[in-house]
């Protein structure tokens, strides 16, 4: 019973000063303000797009809207086999490249996607984002601007969940919220590589001379994180976070409980792939502090006691987590969700659980695809 109390109270610790280091950094990131300076560099915005039929009209509209001259916007589409009218709708919009996949590929299609986009892009500076996401007007502005005063060569930028009032939606944005504080931190204090997809910049240039996507090109997921280590390996002090509300990219949440865990199972199924020592520490701390949660469970049936450490977990872990994920919450002004912290602490142990350890020993769906 000792070993076992302090084996908790050890892992306990150590979580504990994880995220009053998240904490700490993302405090320390100052918000950048667009200065009224205007560039002139050329960008390319890519696209993957695969049956968004529903989402891609008006992220394209959103994108015709932007502060950043038109004529140094590039905006390409690869649409991805889709089996719906995405095509059709993206040729609708004259100011927008399509270019569509037709060879058969194992696993990364999206990938292959960028990579296509990529190649035939003209721009400087490759911004990504996702078919279902809505930028601020400011978007690539600020994006371009924070590039050139900072000297980046990779920039991980803010990405927020839309939510109704159901209960699925408001955890994944809640859930998310605590996913970009640590992407924020992280990267501001490089102490690993973290970042999101749905928006993300870096040269052209830095894409090529790390050979693109070669040798991840067969994990189905890490478009983001994986190529984002192999930039910061050759360019370590060149990889930037932008914290500024006005480069935020928001998006939808899943809309049923299966496309949730299947997007989280898709998120995990990389970890078993980053070459990021650094960040593998922090997974491993984070799954086996999550896991003593279920063995107190367990315990407790055996021996009642653990039922008062279970408890007191619960609320230590409530007190620790709550100032880091209320700061957080207050710059995407989504104070509201916090009311609702306490209550979702078991589910979001669950999920952490079994999309950590799915990620690593099963297959997913994703846009109707069958992934291992």
């Amino acid at each position: 019973m000792v070993i076992f109390l302090s084996a908790i109270l050890f892992l306990f610790s150590g979580y504990s000063l994880l995220i009053f280091y998240y904490y700490k950094n993302w405090k320390k990131i100052p918000e950048y303000i667009l200065p009224e300076k205007k560039y002139t560099e050329k960008i390319s915005v890519i696209i993957p797009a695969r049956n968004e039929e529903k989402n891609i009209g008006a992220l394209l509209k959103k994108l015709s809207e932007q502060t950043y001259p038109q004529e140094l916007t590039e905006i390409i589409v690869i649409d991805d086999h889709s089996e719906d009218h995405t095509a059709a709708i993206v040729a609708g919009f004259n100011y927008v490249k399509l270019i569509s996949l037709h060879q058969d590929i194992h696993n990364s299609y999206k990938k292959k996607a960028l990579e296509i986009g990529i190649m035939a892009a003209s721009g400087t500076l490759i911004v990504t984002t996702d078919a279902d996401c809505l930028p601020e007007t400011n978007w690539l502005e600020t994006l371009v601007s924070f590039k050139i005063n900072n000297d980046s060569v990779f920039i991980a930028a803010p990405v927020s969940f839309t939510n109704n009032s159901s209960l699925l939606e408001i955890f994944q944005a809640l859930d998310f919220l605590v996913l970009q504080g640590i992407t924020a931190a992280s990267v501001h204090s490089k102490s690993h590589s973290m970042c999101n997809g749905a928006n993300l910049a870096y040269t052209r240039t830095a894409f090529f001379q790390v050979k693109g996507f070669a040798e991840i090109d067969h994990i189905a997921s890490g478009d983001d994180m994986l190529l984002m280590h192999k930039i910061w390996k050759q360019y370590p002090g060149k990889v930037h976070y932008v914290k500024s509300k006005q480069a935020i990219v928001s998006t939808a949440p899943m809309t049923t409980w299966k496309t949730f865990f299947n997007q989280r199972i898709r998120w995990a199924s990389k970890a078993g792939s980053y070459s990021d020592k650094r960040i593998i520490i922090v997974l491993l701390l984070v799954y086996f502090f999550n896991l003593s949660f279920p063995v107190l469970f367990i315990a407790a049936f055996f021996t009642p006691v653990y039922w008062y450490w279970l408890a007191g977990l619960w609320v230590a872990k409530t007190l620790i987590e709550f100032p880091f994920v209320s700061s957080v919450s207050s710059f995407y002004n989504k104070q509201n969700l916090m009311r609702y912290f306490f209550f979702f602490q078991p589910l979001h142990i669950l999920y952490t659980i079994m999309a950590g350890f799915l990620g690593q020993t099963g297959s997913y769906e994703w846009k109707g695809r069958k992934v291992k």
